[in-house]
């Protein structure tokens, strides 16, 4: 049994909503939040530079479960149920003898408070969940949907509960490989009242102690809401000591391999009016680290890494063929080349949504964003024409206070970085757009020399 397991080994994803990834300490928070995460990634595999490629809640989700993009899967929306028919990491860890389960938030059937039929689960086949979790409980009231759609109270904390429920999933499968998405919806907040809910003994313990750069200077709700989101970020960190602690106990830690993940980040509506759904990096960094199998001791990996390469890592790891519809890339590699491969993307694509029908790379040093103003942001998936918007140097300006579009002395940086995004757009599937330069200004800024364009 030992042997088979590590041929196939089980794995967990512990996914989080709406995280920031300078709640870490491994990122350089200084509150202590993290200390287990921390740990994963430093004797793990730690993804430095990790970022969603669809920053809101469904379409995020969509991307991981398929490993496609939003305007392929299409569900570019909230709203939009996961279509049928599409290979998932569910149905394909089934067809190799494994036992899939999914625990938490969904957010992929449309069915809002409902109960998720079975037929739109993805292929998961153990199910404890509920589409719209946070409209269905709150912090101290967990309700869920079991296998045939019964309501089922959890007690304690919505983290808690949700780790209690998956540590009873692994124990009771400790002798078959297994699947398991473990879905949080901490540290989003509490719809219904626009608070995030820490625990009691939280509550109070991190209010205005420490307040990231950006939150700093562009003001937002930060400093009404940074205390009980950062007490929520401790307890999943402590939930995630559970996890691990749960796998060790069963002799299961080396053979699991364990993905940490969030859909997207949070900006505290200083970007637009609401928490996400732009291009900045409090929008689209998210904290990632694997641990287990190939990932163990694996150090970091400093490319940049898209959630739609997740999918085919973790089928990679599982040694199970990825198949031909997933756009992202299998991340082992870079593991196993030490973080570096020549062919790897230099950038990462972001589509945007719901906000506003918006596209974005991020380079290791430049974000460019651009918008087509006009389209419904609900309605509408993509268009042909877009305008710049935004242009950062984030080796400068790593918090991204100074737009650099139209500026003069960065004409050649945006004209370099247009062809890269368009690019990226055609091979994403989308055809290919017209993009309009942004107004010329004159900004003081010194000319970017040839050299400096391909960072």
């Amino acid at each position: 049994m030992g042997e088979q397991r590590m041929k196939r080994p089980n794995v967990v994803v512990f996914f989080t909503d709406q995280q920031r990834w300078d709640t870490a300490g491994i990122h350089g928070n200084p509150l202590g939040l993290t200390p287990n995460f921390d740990r994963l990634a430093r004797y793990g595999t730690h993804l430095e530079h990790a970022f969603t490629c669809q920053p809101v809640c469904t379409p995020a989700r969509a991307c991981l479960q398929t490993g496609t993009y939003a305007t392929v899967n299409g569900c570019f929306a909230n709203g939009i149920p996961l279509p049928e028919e599409l290979p998932t990491l569910a149905r394909c860890f089934n067809e190799h003898g494994y036992e899939t389960g999914y625990i938490g938030k969904w957010h992929l059937a449309a069915t809002r408070t409902e109960p998720v039929p079975e037929r739109l689960r993805a292929g998961y086949r153990y199910w404890l969940a509920a589409d719209s979790l946070e409209h269905t409980s709150d912090a101290y009231r967990t309700k869920l949907y079991d296998n045939d759609n019964n309501a089922v109270q959890l007690p304690g904390y919505r983290v808690d509960a949700l780790t209690d429920a998956a540590i009873r999933f692994m124990d009771e499968r400790k002798e078959l490989p297994f699947f398991l998405f473990l879905s949080f919806l901490e540290p989003h907040h509490q719809n219904h009242r626009d608070d995030y809910p820490a625990p009691h003994v939280y509550r109070d313990s991190f209010a205005g102690r420490y307040t990231p750069p950006d939150l700093a200077a562009l003001g937002g709700n930060a400093q009404q809401q940074l205390g009980g989101y950062y007490g929520m970020v401790k307890r999943l960190d402590e939930a995630l000591g559970r996890v691990m602690d749960a796998l060790e106990s069963l002799g299961l830690a080396e053979d699991t391999v364990v993905l940490f993940a969030s859909d997207h980040g949070s900006h505290f509506k200083t970007r637009n009016g609401e928490y996400k759904r732009s291009c900045h990096e409090s929008s689209i960094r998210i904290p990632s680290a694997l641990y287990g199998g190939p990932f163990t001791g694996g150090g970091t990996v400093r490319e940049l890494v898209s959630l739609v390469d997740l999918a085919p890592t973790l089928l990679d790891a599982a040694g199970i063929e990825v198949p031909p519809t997933m756009q992202g890339r299998s991340a082992l590699p870079l593991v196993r080349g030490g973080g570096r491969d020549a062919a790897w993307p230099g950038e990462v694509f972001v589509q945007i949504s719901e906000s506003q029908v918006g596209r974005a790379i991020r380079t290791k040093r430049w974000k460019y964003s651009v918008s087509a103003p006009g389209r419904d942001p609900i309605a509408d998936s993509g268009a042909d024409r877009y305008e710049e918007e935004f242009l950062y140097d984030l080796t400068a300006d790593p918090y991204e206070l100074t737009n650099l579009a139209g500026m003069d002395s960065h004409r050649q940086v945006a004209d370099r970085l247009r062809a890269r995004l368009i690019g990226r757009m055609v091979e994403a599937g989308e055809a290919e757009p017209i993009i309009v330069p942004a107004p010329a200004r004159s900004g003081g800024q010194r000319k970017v020399y040839a050299e400096e364009l391909e960072e």
